[in-house]
C-alpha cells in the first residue's frame, strides 16, 4: 500500500490524522482528491458500524485503500448522548450544540457529568475490512467552554490529568491522550508491520 485515503472532510480531524500517520511511507489523501463523491448515509447505531460503512463506501468509489472513522462525545448523564449523533446534534454552531446539551443536563438535574470521547476506525482494502481500532479518552463535561485549540466539543471536555479542557492543550498534548490519537496510533502500528 503506497496510498491511503482518509475519508473525512473535517479539516481538524484531517490535520490530526495526518500528523499521527506522518512517519509512514505512504501518501495520505483526503476526500478533496476525489471531488464530487456522494457521501454515504450513516445508519449505524455504533461508531464502529458507521466507520465500516464509510470505509467500504469510499474504498469502492475510489479504488484506494480507505480508512474512515466515526467519533463523538458520550455523556453518561445523557445515556451516552450525543454519541453517534455528535456531528448531527441540533445547532448550527458548537456554541448552540453546547447550549442544547446543557439544557438536557439541566432537565436531569445534572451540572457536569462523566463523559468520554470515542473514535472507531476501519481500514478497507480490496473490499475487506483489514483493520479496526477504537480509542477513548475519559473526562468530564464543563459548563464553561474554555480554550481556542482543537475543535468540536473540545472546549467543554475537561481532562482531569491535565486540569484543562482539550481545547486548552497543545496539539501534541491532545494527540498523546485523545481518542483519535489512540485509534490512529494503533493503525500506524498495523501499517508499519506491512511496509
Amino acid at each position: 500500500m503506497d496510498r491511503l485515503l482518509v475519508a473525512t472532510t473535517n479539516r481538524g480531524k484531517l490535520t490530526e490524522i495526518r500528523a499521527l500517520l506522518a512517519d509512514l511511507p505512504l501518501e495520505v489523501l483526503s476526500l478533496e482528491a476525489f471531488p464530487g463523491l456522494e457521501e454515504p448515509e450513516e445508519t449505524g447505531t455504533t461508531f464502529a458500524e458507521n466507520a465500516r460503512q464509510k470505509a467500504h463506501h469510499y474504498a469502492a468509489a475510489t479504488g484506494v485503500p480507505t480508512v474512515a472513522e466515526d467519533s463523538g462525545l458520550a455523556i453518561d448523564a445523557l445515556d451516552g448522548a450525543p454519541g453517534v449523533q455528535s456531528a448531527r446534534y441540533p445547532g448550527e454552531t458548537y456554541v448552540e450544540k453546547f447550549a442544547g446539551l446543557f439544557a438536557e443536563l439541566d432537565a436531569r438535574g445534572v451540572v457536569d457529568s462523566a463523559a468520554r470521547f470515542v473514535c472507531a476506525l476501519a481500514l478497507v482494502e480490496d473490499g475487506q475490512v483489514v483493520f479496526e481500532a477504537t480509542g477513548t479518552v475519559e473526562g468530564r463535561t464543563t459548563r464553561t467552554p474554555r480554550g481556542s485549540g482543537g475543535f468540536g466539543y473540545d472546549p467543554i471536555f475537561f481532562y482531569p490529568p491535565y486540569g484543562r479542557t482539550l481545547a486548552e492543550v497543545s496539539a501534541a498534548e491532545k494527540a498523546a491522550v485523545s481518542h483519535r490519537g489512540r485509534a490512529f496510533r494503533a493503525l500506524a502500528r498495523f501499517l508499519a508491520t506491512r511496509s
